[in-house]
């Protein structure tokens, strides 16, 4: 098997797995899962903001 095959056949399947990878994270069933991640730092200031007493300024 010459060189530039082996490398041509491994850019392939880099760009396959990288559309694939692309897909699944834009795909509709993901979509709530990444609204609740978007959320997070969020909730975490808010918890954060609940006991001003322990920041030290």
């Amino acid at each position: 098997m010459d060189g530039n095959l082996l490398r041509g056949a491994i850019l392939v399947a880099l760009i396959i797995g990288f559309a694939g990878m692309w897909i699944w994270a834009w795909s509709r069933k993901r979509k709530p899962e990444f609204d609740r991640a978007a959320q997070l730092p969020l909730e975490e200031d808010a918890v954060c903001d609940s006991s001003p007493g322990e920041r030290e300024e």
